[in-house]
């Protein structure tokens, strides 16, 4: 006598029906990035079919994505200006200050997530204030104060600080509550390893260290404890989700932070993850539909209830052409 598993396997209709995981746009956030003193939208050499927009073509593309059902969109902003301290990060007309307002005039409905760091707008490229060629914890937490305060200020509904400072949750909270922004909340960037899949990122946010590397702030991706504890300080410092960056190869953390916590848990499906399945299947390698759709299913299953993801406006057009057929 044997199990016969495949009974539930037969048609398109039994899988569906007892299909465990369901990927839906709502669990789906879009990361823009816009930059100022653009006059057309430019695409990225090593993330195809991802761009740098002006403002005003920024308006469109988040009006299209509402439309498609997407709800959140998370923002990064790319400054004509850069300095030591990144100045433009929290400056009441800089680039993301200008994108939160006229977004949030055009598409109030839409969640505007601000991502909170210093790299794309400092002159060296790193996510904090340096002293000498180091990166200074304390005075960092300063500054991206005073950023988050700002964001929150030119309509930000989310605040998520992704520049792996300690204490950098309890800091912006305090900071948000002191300004009257006691309801907005933080999505922290808890557990985010100094990884290799983040090199098309920092094309398009022109945000490449100058010197060095991350590894003294961004966690070793060896490191799975370390990871549970990183996500456990952001939640008693204050965090109202927890993320985990990079996705798929780390889908294990993602399962122990989901198990450790009630909190919402955020995946980022990072830029090299995007642009290694762009390659694939521009090469004819495989179905980038399919695999993209795999992909991300397995973040959900894993233990994700949002993912931020390159492809979400890609996969709410695909899931809407099949429902308008």
């Amino acid at each position: 006598m044997f199990t016969r598993h495949r009974r539930l396997r037969r048609s398109s209709a039994l899988r569906d029906l007892v299909r465990e995981t369901e990927l839906r746009t709502d669990d789906l956030i879009y990361p823009l990035f816009i930059k100022e003193g653009l006059s057309q939208k430019q695409e990225v050499s090593s993330m195809p079919g991802v761009f740098q927009l002006p403002l005003a073509e920024a308006i469109a593309e988040v009006e299209e994505a509402s439309r498609l059902g997407i709800k959140a969109i998370m923002l990064f902003g790319i400054p004509e200006q850069k300095d030591a301290i990144g100045s433009q990060a929290s400056a009441p007309d800089g680039i993301v200050q200008q994108a939160l307002r006229s977004l949030k005039a055009a598409c109030p409905e839409v969640l505007l997530i601000a991502d909170t760091c210093l790299c794309e707008f400092t002159n060296h490229g790193h996510c904090g204030v340096l002293d000498g060629e180091e990166v200074d914890n304390d005075r960092s937490l300063e500054r991206l104060v005073d950023v988050a305060v700002s964001q929150a200020k030119a309509g930000a509904d989310i605040i998520a600080p992704s520049n792996a400072m300690d204490g950098y949750v309890a800091a912006i909270r305090q900071g948000l509550d002191q300004a009257g922004y006691t309801h907005i909340p933080i999505m922290s960037y808890a557990v985010k390893f100094a990884s290799s899949f983040y090199g098309p990122f920092r094309d398009a946010g022109e945000s490449a260290p100058a010197f060095g590397d991350r590894k003294t702030y961004q966690m070793d991706p060896a490191n799975r404890l370390e990871a549970l504890r990183e996500a456990a300080s952001d939640e008693r410092e204050g965090a109202d989700f927890l993320m985990v960056k990079p996705a798929l190869p780390f889908l294990d953390v993602i399962r122990e932070v989901r198990q450790q916590t009630a909190l919402p848990l955020v995946a980022y499906h990072v830029s090299g993850e995007y642009a290694m399945i762009k390659a694939a299947a521009q090469a004819g390698w495989l179905d980038e539909a399919a695999v993209v759709k795999e992909s991300l299913t397995s973040i959900k299953r894993a233990g994700a209830d949002l993912i931020i993801t390159y492809f979400a406006k890609q996969i709410a057009q695909e899931w809407q052409t099949k429902e308008d057929r």
